[in-house]
């Protein structure tokens, strides 16, 4: 599906009115609290997530809108905004500033369009199928990563694995050179800007990866499964991400699972 410029735009709209909202909640009262499954939400993600909503409500009513803080909102148009208003809550309400604010644009179930913006250090990743990613307008690049060895590898966490995912991970951490915990989103505009070689992590939802994928992919890097298989709105939340797409067979290898090339 082709991904106008008008949808580019309003893509960035939407980025901008999240970081409004946000702004004035971080490091300031943020009104926390525990939802259902004991994750953390802030004012600031209901209001980043609302604006985000009315925006879309009215400038495509068709679409149909998937988000972190208030679900999904049918559609007929084959369309659907998925947003995040803050990946990486626990950053936020801890005054780090390596949360983002994710939009994604979802046709078909493929992830087209991607953006990931940290609204305090006034970074943003573009990502659109077919272009290059820009960061802050310019075009970003992973790096290339000759030996799986010499990888900077990321997850956000180890405890968010269950045994047998912390298992293979462990078994590709001891192949690299060194790994970061933290960062959630951040990490792949890592990625995506050459500063990280590899993230593996798993349990991810929709939202947590789909405007990921254009932005990875349009740097030069590749997104996958577990398996290897391209992610869309099916996959199960297992996630990899390699700066340099030499190195997914290697990374598939040492998590044990079988990949497709």
């Amino acid at each position: 599906m082709r991904v106008s410029p008008s949808d580019i735009a309003f893509a960035d709209r939407l980025a901008d009115a999240a970081g409004t909202a946000i702004r004035p909640y971080f490091r300031e009262p943020h009104g926390l609290e525990a939802k259902e499954d004991a994750s953390p939400v802030t004012l600031a993600d209901r209001a980043a997530e609302r604006a985000m909503r009315e925006m879309i409500e009215q400038a495509y009513p068709d679409d149909a809108i998937i988000g972190e803080e208030y679900g999904v909102r049918e559609g007929t148009s084959g369309r659907a905004w998925v947003l995040d208003p803050i990946d990486g809550t626990r950053a936020f309400i801890s005054g780090r500033p390596i949360f983002g604010t994710l939009i994604a644009l979802v046709a078909d179930g493929w992830p087209v369009l991607g953006v990931l913006d940290q609204p305090i250090l006034k970074e943003r990743w573009l990502g659109v199928v077919g272009r290059p990613t820009l960061f802050n307008g310019t075009p970003a690049k992973t790096r290339r990563c000759p030996d799986l060895a010499k990888a900077l590898l990321a997850t956000t966490s180890p405890a968010l694995f269950d045994d047998g995912q912390l298992h293979a991970f462990e078994h590709l951490e001891a192949g690299v050179m060194s790994t970061v915990l933290g960062g959630d989103c951040y990490n792949y505009g890592g990625v995506a800007s050459g500063w990280l070689d590899v993230v593996v992590e798993a349990g991810l939802k929709l939202h947590d990866f789909a405007a990921l994928v254009p932005i990875v992919e349009g740097a030069g890097g590749r997104m996958c499964d577990w398996s290897g298989d391209p992610l869309t709105a099916d996959s199960i939340g297992e996630v990899i991400a390699a700066g340099d797409p030499a190195r997914v067979e290697e990374i598939l290898e040492a998590l044990g699972c079988r990949g497709h090339g």
